[in-house]
């Protein structure tokens, strides 16, 4: 099954940011049996997780994560999750994660990205959290960014 389409991933996904972070995911207007749907396709941002492996791999990214990095959802979950920065900034990027694992999650982070295509952007305000699930089991991170427009994507 794809994670896409996942209810327990969903609801691991939804479930941990409301623990961690103190907020719903999905706007309370929302109704339960829509919100998966809404997530992956409509939701004002893009959201992204990562796996545990040992090179983390990207299992999940919205349709706005898709069309802010410029990757189908395919391409996407076959991506290193450190492939979304620039070589220079890969350190910066582990660097921040550590931190994420050690807090649990932190917001108003803000990095250079880089599309498929090559292109450098920034991503600010976003919200990494650690998708652990009800029983402390670690699954992951994901990451919460909001919407980007075509004006901040900067070509190198």
């Amino acid at each position: 099954m794809s994670r896409r389409t996942d209810t327990d991933f969903f609801q691991l996904l939804t479930d941990s940011y409301l623990r961690i972070v103190g907020k719903p995911l999905v706007p309370p207007d929302v109704p339960a049996y829509a919100a998966m749907e809404w997530i992956y396709h409509h939701a004002p941002f893009g959201l992204l997780a990562h796996d545990t492996s040992e090179d983390p791999r990207f299992v999940y990214g919205n349709r706005q994560a898709q069309l802010i990095f410029g990757y189908n959802w395919e391409e996407l979950i076959a991506l290193p999750s450190r492939l979304s920065a620039a070589a220079p900034e890969r350190i910066e990027r582990e660097k921040f994660l550590r931190q994420v694992e050690k807090d649990g999650y932190v917001s108003d982070y803000r990095g250079e990205r880089i599309t498929k295509e090559g292109r450098r952007f920034w991503i600010s305000d976003v919200t990494v959290w650690q998708l652990v699930d009800e029983d402390h089991v670690l699954h992951g991170q994901a990451a919460l960014i909001p919407y980007i427009g075509s004006a901040q994507l900067q070509r190198t």
